[in-house]
């Protein structure tokens, strides 16, 4: 089994950010943006990126959602985080036990997810961020990159 990319690896990143922004809740769309810059923080002027940009960068965003989806469910089930609906939908906030279960983690990448969380949730609280739309100038920013690697298209050849 692999382990990266896991429901379980990709839970306990989760609990790291739902444990940073506790006791305020979470929806998935901003799991899966919080997620992604925990990883990439040097994209937004932060600390050195935990993982290597990747050329299939909006693949990897595209497929976080249900990555998530998958963690909470772990979550979840091990009583570590605890789901409420609200008028704007389903959110997930860390249980009691959800810090605690943290603070245990030892190894040095816990503690630098551990570091990241906590400066992307103190990043996030900054006055009229839009978790949307900041995925989507993540994906353009993609798009646009992808499209100035394509080769120029003319009619040079006659």
């Amino acid at each position: 089994m692999n382990p990266l990319n896991s429901p379980l690896e990709v839970g306990m990143r989760t609990l790291m950010l739902l444990t940073a922004s506790f006791p305020q809740a979470l929806d998935v769309a901003q799991l899966v943006y919080l997620d992604h810059l925990m990883l990439h923080t040097s994209e937004v002027n932060g600390p050195p990126s935990l993982h290597p940009a990747l050329p299939a960068g909006p693949g990897e965003l595209a497929m976080k959602r249900g990555l998530i989806e998958q963690g909470l469910i772990v979550l979840l089930r091990a009583g570590l985080a605890e789901i409420e609906a609200a008028p704007e939908g389903l959110l997930y906030r860390a249980s009691e036990e959800g810090p605690g279960f943290v603070d245990i983690l030892a190894a040095p990448y816990a503690d630098a997810l551990k570091d990241r969380a906590s400066w992307v949730i103190a990043a996030q609280a900054a006055p009229g961020l839009d978790v949307r739309s900041a995925t989507q100038a993540i994906t353009d920013r993609w798009a646009h990159d992808f499209e100035s690697r394509l080769p120029a298209s003319g009619s040079d050849h006659a």
